[in-house]
């Protein structure tokens, strides 16, 4: 019994962090607030996206964030819909 509470209090719990996920221009967000934002990115990830578009410029695409290395196709599909890129576009 006492595995089925923990089970489902854990569970719960990811439930709420992972609903904190949101918008993000991933070419004026710091480190900090793209491993807040995105799901499957740590801070490493945040900190070479980071890294990256200070070396290589603004990102054009959100299918850009997959150039960086660590991050692939699935991680940009799972974050597409919080990824922004200008103003507001997505």
């Amino acid at each position: 019994m006492k595995c089925l509470k923990l089970f489902v209090t854990t569970a719960l719990l990811l439930a709420c962090v992972s609903g904190f996920a949101g918008p993000v221009n991933i070419n004026t967000a710091t480190a900090e607030q793209i491993a807040t934002e995105l799901k499957g990115i740590g801070d490493s990830k945040a900190q070479a996206i980071v890294a990256y578009r200070a070396a290589n410029g603004a990102f054009k695409s959100a299918d850009d964030l997959a150039m960086v290395k660590g991050i692939g196709e699935k991680t940009v599909a799972a974050n597409r819909e919080n990824i922004l890129i200008g103003d507001s576009e997505k």
